[in-house]
């Protein structure tokens, strides 16, 4: 289906169904399940600290379920591990529903993490399965723009959903989106099954291997993804915060995160065809500087329409980097042991999502909110520079790899 590295009869539209449809109402279900998880917990009985730590759960899941899925989509294939946590995910979200206890909550959360921290590395491996190179981020950028397309929708129908019924209807829509997603998923080629029978007769690589094997990788490309990851966390904690501390209602604060998310699903495409035509570097670095930039003019920001204009710079360079950790992944992804290897590349990302609020949330404990800005925007200058570098090499590699 993709043919080789210059592909020029490839068409997004002969895979959009397969490649893009479980993306979509997956996020559909976690984008209307995200807003109100806090308020399930607190109608529960969780006290704010303990709502809170729910809603992290979701992280914590993705974060310690990175290397496992890896082994197991070695074992048993992208299209097999779809399926199954598309309908392991919407037996979580069932549980949460009917649970009527704090802890149930906390462990159909944790579990829904496992879920899409599985669901996405499939995604990435099929990707790159039956996309041609010359049209790998495009593709790439597509894949987590369809998440940002879901989470758009989900809230509206979520709002619509508990409008005439109550909170636990959510979890309902999300139980079913992950059952459509998983059905979506079986009617996907199932590509390595070649593959993965040569491995088991002379036995699957295990994760470690891989990634002893790959640790310069991972210890220098590996950082800079991590530095990415951060960097594009912190619109989630560092904004709110700011538009809280001048006073700005929850209503305009939401208002302004919807402008930025149409900003950012705007840029998404320029961004897939950017890097691949002028490479990984032109857009890797203004993801992180764009960051660095507006944490270090959130300050001056005291009214809503310069939070907005903020709010905008930061969603600009997000949109142009919508798929750059799952492309700069599948540029390094090894032939063998390549599902392992997006495990750990996984991690990386994970590491820089959760690291970033709670950098925001460790200077801010000890220095005003301003000073926590200025601090994040001075690293994101030292992480752009970082970045720049290793996704230079990448660029050069690819170069080198095209003249042979």
């Amino acid at each position: 289906m993709s043919g080789g590295p210059g592909d020029v009869t490839f068409r997004f539209r002969d895979i959009w169904l397969v490649a893009y449809g479980p993306s979509i109402v997956s996020a559909i279900g976690h984008g209307a399940m995200l807003p109100v998880l806090a308020l399930r917990a607190r109608d529960l009985g969780a006290d704010v600290s303990v709502a809170a730590a729910i809603v992290a759960l979701l992280g914590v899941g993705q974060l310690v379920a990175s290397l496992p899925s890896g082994a197991l989509i070695a074992r048993i294939g992208e299209r097999r591990a779809l399926v199954a946590a598309g309908l392991v995910d919407a037996c979580a979200m069932v549980f949460a529903a009917l649970t009527d206890s704090v802890l149930g909550l906390a462990a159909g959360v944790l579990l829904s993490g496992v879920c899409w921290t599985l669901f996405l590395i499939a995604r990435q491996g099929f990707m790159i399965d039956v996309v041609p190179a010359s049209h790998r981020a495009r593709a790439m950028s597509l894949l987590g723009g369809s998440y940002r397309v879901g989470v758009l929708v989900g809230p509206l129908i979520g709002a619509g959903l508990i409008a005439v019924s109550d909170l636990t209807s959510v979890f309902w829509l999300g139980a079913g989106m992950s059952v459509l997603a998983s059905l979506l998923a079986a009617a996907m080629p199932d590509l390595g099954e070649e593959k993965r029978a040569a491995a088991r007769a002379s036995g699957h690589l295990g994760v470690w291997t891989v990634i002893a094997a790959h640790r310069r990788l991972l210890a220098t490309l590996g950082t800079a993804v991590v530095v990415l990851g951060a960097s594009r966390s912190l619109r989630l904690s560092l904004l709110p915060l700011w538009a809280d501390h001048i006073g700005l209602s929850a209503s305009t604060t939401s208002l302004i995160f919807a402008g930025a998310a149409a900003l950012d699903v705007a840029f998404m495409w320029p961004g897939g065809w950017l890097m691949d035509t002028r490479g990984r570097m032109v857009v890797a670095v203004p993801v992180v500087l764009s960051m660095a930039v507006a944490c270090l003019l959130l300050p001056l920001a005291t009214s809503a329409v310069a939070v907005a204009l903020v709010m905008a710079l930061i969603a600009c360079g997000n949109g142009l980097g919508s798929g750059i950790v799952m492309t700069l992944g599948a540029d390094a992804a090894p032939h063998d042991g390549r599902a392992q290897f997006l495990g750990a590349w996984r991690l990386c990302g994970d590491i820089g999502n959760t690291g970033g609020p709670l950098l925001v949330g460790a200077v801010a404990a000890v220095a005003p909110l301003a000073v926590a800005c200025v601090t994040v925007g001075v690293l994101g200058l030292v992480g752009a520079g970082w970045v720049g570098h290793w996704t230079r090499q990448v660029d050069l590699a690819r170069a080198a790899l095209s003249r042979r």
